[in-house]
């Protein structure tokens, strides 16, 4: 989505500013040193675009997402979420907001319980909210496989069973039941083949414009940030050292990191679709 003259009072969904984490990291020696994963962050999302945050492993790129997600507290900075400060939050005030942003990582496979089938996984958050009858559940939990491009006659299986697409369509679907305003993506597409990365691509887009969903797509990958997202960030040793809309990261990189993304992509496979 790109934000239009009409929009220009939008109020953003998020809004970090000058962002940082922290850890002490201890040496051989004994000594503690002090390593800013995140270092002085900033940026917006508006309502129904998507944040590309790009850059190489190490760049602080996770650490920033697992700051918003409410899953690591920022050693300073602010984490401004539909107009509240949630960076400061106590740790019951944080549950509440985690159910709001839902972070997909690149192999969900390890979130789910190996035992339970494809039905149970997406019943689960579904189950806890405690105001839907047994069979609701089960209509909404079918209803959002379906969203996500799974059948109903995968409803028994396990995840063993189910490919790196169908997991990741898995995790989306069980995200989804929680009906979050922000989906965190952090890597979610890098463990999987070519086409499959495409259709789940495809499956965002589609599942933004149903759904006026808002993304935080992290990624090493230029060229599929460059076809999700509004504007893209390059992030280098925890700070942001580039930001700007996809075509002008592209064409006119301004730093050397950026263009060293640039270099590593074999091809510009995806045309970026037009603004409706």
């Amino acid at each position: 989505m790109k934000v239009s003259d009409n929009d220009k009072d939008m109020q953003p969904l998020v809004r970090v500013e000058n962002l940082m984490k922290s850890y002490a990291n201890r040496k051989i020696t004994g000594q503690c040193e002090e390593v800013r994963a995140v270092d002085g962050v900033s940026f917006t999302i508006f309502p129904g675009a998507t944040l590309a945050v790009v850059g190489e492993s190490g760049s602080g790129k996770s650490t920033l997402a697992l700051c918003l997600a409410c899953l690591e507290k920022p050693t300073s900075g602010n984490i401004q979420f539909e107009g509240a400060d949630i960076s400061k939050l106590a740790e019951k005030e944080r549950r509440t907001i985690r159910r709001k942003i839902q972070l997909i990582f690149q192999d969900p496979a390890s979130s789910f319980n190996p035992r339970w089938s494809v039905l149970e996984i997406v019943a689960e958050p579904l189950a806890l909210q405690g105001s839907l009858s047994r069979d609701e559940i089960r209509l909404r939990a079918l209803a959002l496989l379906e969203q996500v491009g799974l059948s109903p006659e995968m409803e028994r299986r396990l995840p063993a069973e189910l490919s790196g697409g169908q997991r990741q369509r898995l995790a989306i679907a069980r995200a989804l039941a929680l009906e979050p305003s922000v989906l965190i993506l952090d890597e979610a597409l890098s463990a999987l083949d070519c086409s499959t990365q495409a259709q789940i691509a495809n499956l965002l887009v589609d599942l933004q414009s149903a759904r006026d969903m808002t993304y935080l797509f992290i990624s090493h990958d230029l060229a599929m940030a460059a076809h999700l997202a509004d504007e893209i960030a390059v992030m280098n040793h925890g700070r942001i050292v580039e930001q700007g809309p996809p075509d002008k990261i592209l064409k006119q990189p301004q730093t050397e990191i950026t263009r060293e993304l640039l270099a590593a992509v074999p091809r510009m496979t995806f045309a970026r679709p037009e603004a409706q």
